[in-house]
Parts: C-alpha cells; structure tokens; sequence
C-alpha cells in the first residue's frame, strides 16, 4: 500500500499550525502559570479600574455601603467585560459575537475577583466605612485585588486548561 499520497496532502501540513505557536501556554492541559496570570491580570485591570470609580462616585454622592458597593461591582463587570469586548471587536467580530465572548471569557473569573475582593473589604474592621482620603480604605481594596489575583489565577488556569475562559478569546488574536 502507498502512503506517500498521504503524508503530501495539505490535510496534515504542520506547516499551517506555526501561526499559532506563540499560543502554546493556552492548550488544553497545558496551559503554564504564566498563561494563567496574564489572564487574571488583564480581568483584574479592568476590575480594578470599574470598582475603583465605583467606591468614587458612591462616596462622592454620600450613598451608603450598599449601594456605592452594588455600584463598584457593575462597574468592575462592565470594565472587565469591555477589554476582552473591545478586544474582540477589533479582531472583526460583530457585536452578538462579541459579546458572547466576553461574557464565555471573563465571567467566572471577574465574579471570584469581586467576591473575593469585596469579602475582604467587607471583612476588614472599618474599611467599609473609610474615607477616599484614609490609607485604610486604599490598602483594604488593594489587600483585595492582591489576594483576589492570588485566589482566582488557579481558577483561570484551570478554565483555560479545559478550553474555557480566557481561552475562547485567543482564537481572535
């Protein structure tokens, strides 16, 4: 029998794979820590970024715990959902697509990030009821996002392991 039709076709060029090569953190099973830390790093940015004008805005118009945190954790998912949103869009994806990515993408990893963070603020004696102007309330929200980043990278490696996560975004890069 003659295999060597076989091994020339263009069904089995490895050739064709090496556009992807600088992805080799993000297969499955074998995503690195790395992998995993630029994704809770890139979730947590925008995070940060969303909570951060939330406690702001919150405290600026004298709402109370409740509601400036209630505020600070949409903000933190909206934030976080558009880097990947806008991301992805510039890739060439439509809107619906889009967004269905982001939401596939950081979910999970922004809902552990705001649990965790806002836990240990709620957690933290007098943090909740501190001033913008009071180191207390700015280490308790960045202890926060320490140990969220701390908690939820082995979350996000194990997502991106399994093909989820952060990993549905890397087929647009």
């Amino acid at each position: 029998m003659d295999h060597s039709a076989h091994h020339t076709s263009t069904a089995h060029d490895h050739a064709a794979h090496q556009a992807h090569a600088g992805h080799a953190g993000h297969r499955m099973g074998g995503v690195t820590w790395g992998a995993a830390a630029k994704a809770t790093l890139h979730c947590l940015t925008g995070c940060a970024i969303g909570e951060i004008l939330g406690m702001v805005i919150g405290t600026a118009l004298m709402w109370g715990n409740v509601q400036t945190m209630i505020l600070a954790i949409a903000l933190a998912f909206v934030f976080g959902y558009s880097f990947t949103l806008f991301a992805v869009r510039k890739a060439g994806l439509d809107w619906k697509s889009a967004i269905k990515v982001a939401l596939a993408a950081d979910t999970v990893s922004i809902a552990v990030m705001e649990l965790v963070d806002n836990v240990i603020i709620a957690l933290t004696p007098g943090a909740m009821d501190a001033h913008l102007s009071d180191a207390l309330f700015w280490t308790a929200l960045l202890g926060g996002f320490a140990v969220a980043f701390v908690i939820t990278t082995p979350v996000n490696k194990w997502m991106i392991g399994r093909g989820k996560g952060h990993a549905v975004v890397h087929a647009y890069h």
